[in-house]
């Protein structure tokens, strides 16, 4: 199976197994990293996500990975929480932080010379990031995004 395609794929197989258990997939990702290969689970709940709850995911998908085989090289499992400043890559992942704060980082240069925003994420719909800076609103193409992620306010910890 093609690299591209075994994240798409387990994701696809394990997510209902996941999802059976109380847990959302937020993402896949099978990368290389220096020699090693990693198959990363980001998975969450609306009570948050702990080391038990990441340890139990695992041991649920390992012998299910083993089982459909989908990997030939070594690689290193690996299950975590998509944490306070989250990654987001899907379409699905920016619906679902609309309302949050937000930075996108672009492939190249928009027409105002700018590459990076951070604003609320007032919107995605249509292959469009819709941002409210504090420069005003800003719309973002899906295809020019780099790198988002959500952006936590850690001067605001009570």
């Amino acid at each position: 199976m093609a690299k591209e395609n075994i994240a798409s794929f387990v994701e696809e197989k394990l997510s209902p197994a996941i999802n059976g258990i109380g847990y959302d997939v937020w993402d896949v990702e099978y990368v290389k990293e220096g020699a090693d290969y990693y198959l990363r689970f980001t998975i969450d709940s609306p009570d948050g996500i702990t080391l038990d709850d990441c340890e139990k995911v695992s041991r649920l998908i390992d012998p299910l990975l083993d089982e459909l085989d989908p990997i030939e090289d070594a690689y290193h499992l690996e299950v975590s929480s998509p944490g306070v400043e989250r990654v987001l890559r899907k379409p699905a992942h920016f619906e679902a932080m609309i309302g949050e704060t937000i930075e996108i980082r672009l492939f190249r240069p928009d027409a105002s010379g700018k590459k990076a925003y951070t604003g609320t994420l007032a919107a995605f719909s249509d292959g469009t990031v819709r941002l409210d800076t504090d420069g005003g609103t800003v719309s973002v193409a899906f295809a020019d995004v780099a790198k988002s992620n959500t952006v936590f306010d850690f001067t605001d910890i009570s």
